[in-house]
């Protein structure tokens, strides 16, 4: 099979070696479009799309009706754009007009393979399924990850939130000793602050109680100072900046300052570059001055 690409433009003199020659290996899917066709263009991004995702498995062929005149004759093309599936050198299917993705897909069904899934990073997977609220999957996948290899960095930090979402907080805190290095300094630190937020947590009213609390008094300062404690703990950033600036606008001194201070160490955190951060700390800097 000569053509490498799995996307590729076929002439007139090319149409034998590269379509039919290749379809004998590999299903060809060919577009029969113009430079003056708008719905040949918006067809085109969604056959590359689907054809790339079958990881070389299905081959996408470009013709040029304006051009290729004797190919356009050969197959009797009339209207555009036109895509006809060829296999074994010959045409099994096709359609003409723009379709919409699920059309192309069902077209190609009986035809092709299904796509072989990306290979995935399964500790990127595990970081999904934890923000996502999975924490026992995420988990799963990190224990077996860290067998593999029990000194990854990420994975142990990682490992260590799952640990402290279920309520192990002492074992999370000794995995977070356990990384070495400053590579993953930030990560680290906001574990540690998630550590401490959940410990905080421990000792606070319910979250039912304190927003009974603030239904009643909308500026008990303590409440507010609390919920915000409860929602740093389940990572609901925005609205425990947002509560935490008010009461610093409201009474920057409320416990020594501990709003300020606890804004800062969100924003540590969360990092610099976190849309949140620099929204809030522009809000904060507008407030203090």
């Amino acid at each position: 099979m000569s053509q490498t690409s799995p996307i590729f433009d076929v002439t007139d003199a090319s149409f034998d070696q590269l379509v039919i020659e290749n379809s004998f290996h590999k299903p060809v899917l060919v577009d029969f479009w113009a430079d003056w066709c708008a719905p040949c263009k918006a067809l085109m991004p969604l056959l590359a799309k689907v054809a790339e995702e079958y990881r070389g498995e299905l081959l996408l062929a470009k013709v040029n009706c304006d051009i290729e005149q004797e190919t356009v004759a050969r197959f009797g093309i009339r209207s555009l754009p036109t895509v006809v599936l060829f296999k074994d050198g010959q045409p099994v299917d096709g359609f003409a007009g723009a379709q919409p993705e699920s059309q192309i897909r069902a077209m190609l069904e009986p035809h092709v393979a299904p796509p072989a899934a990306a290979p995935t990073d399964p500790l990127q997977s595990a970081t999904t399924l934890f923000s996502e609220g999975h924490i026992a999957e995420a988990e799963a996948q990190l224990k077996a990850l860290l067998g593999e290899n029990s000194e990854n960095p990420p994975a142990l930090i990682l490992y260590a939130r799952c640990l402290a979402e279920r309520g192990e907080l002492g074992e999370a805190e000794t995995v977070l000793n356990a990384v070495q290095g400053d590579e993953h300094k930030q990560a680290l630190a906001a574990a540690r602050a998630q550590l401490t937020f959940l410990r905080q947590v421990g000792e606070l009213p319910e979250t039912a109680t304190l927003k009974s609390r603030l239904a009643q008094d909308a500026n008990d300062d303590e409440a507010t100072y609390q919920l915000a404690i409860h929602q740093l703990a389940r990572q609901q950033y925005e609205a425990a900046l947002d509560a935490l600036l008010r009461l610093f606008v409201r009474n920057r001194d409320y416990a020594g300052g501990l709003p300020h201070k606890t804004l800062l160490q969100v924003f540590e955190l969360l990092g610099n570059d976190h849309p949140l951060v620099t929204q809030y700390r522009r809000r904060l800097y507008q407030a203090l001055y």
